[in-house]
């Protein structure tokens, strides 16, 4: 943030008096305003049908091309999973009901939280919503993991398909942390679930 969006002035990152963090704080003395950033949630569905779970190839950036689960940013005034059954409609044009939560990946570097929910479908019906290329129904070894668009949902499946050959779905949470260089796609995973 270069300019505060109350008075237009200019902003400086700096701590304020009593805090512990750098934040932006405007300048002018007549307005002074502190703004605080909070991470993004990101919620969306693990739709099963059968044995196979709904993905989507995007038609957005980041990861154009790529697959994904349906899933976008929380929106005010929605809860997580009414915001996750509306990314399914929005992206796979998928009416859906919501199950219960399955993972959370703290991805604290980009300031983001994953929360991915197990759902079904309600009715057979699905296509491409305008940020899909194509939404296809894929079974285990349909799904193309060297093509998967986010880390926290190539782990969200991994989890997935291990909690189903047990036998029996859990809550999943963790953090996730870049290794490697700048913009490399691996990433160490800490589960602080067991």
């Amino acid at each position: 943030m270069n300019f505060c969006p109350k008075c237009g002035s200019i902003v400086e990152r700096a701590i304020p008096e009593g805090d512990n963090r750098l934040r932006d704080i405007c300048t002018s003395p007549s307005c002074g305003k502190i703004h605080y950033q909070n991470p993004r949630v990101i919620t969306g569905c693990i739709v099963e049908c059968e044995d196979k779970i709904l993905f989507c190839r995007r038609a957005i950036q980041p990861r154009h091309g790529l697959w994904t689960l349906p899933a976008g940013f929380l929106e005010n005034a929605e809860t997580i999973s009414e915001g996750a059954a509306r990314e399914t409609m929005e992206e796979a044009n998928a009416d859906v009901e919501v199950i219960d939560l399955f993972s959370v990946f703290t991805l604290a570097h980009i300031n983001q939280v994953y929360m991915l929910f197990r759902a079904t479908l309600k009715s057979p019906h699905f296509e491409p919503g305008v940020e899909s290329l194509e939404v296809q129904l894929l079974d285990e070894s349909q799904i193309p993991w060297d093509q998967l668009a986010f880390a926290a949902i190539t782990e969200t499946m991994r989890l997935y398909f291990a909690d189903r050959k047990a036998g029996g779905f859990r809550t999943h949470i963790g953090e996730m942390r870049p290794i490697g260089e700048p913009g490399y796609r691996q990433y160490e995973t800490l589960m602080l679930t067991e």
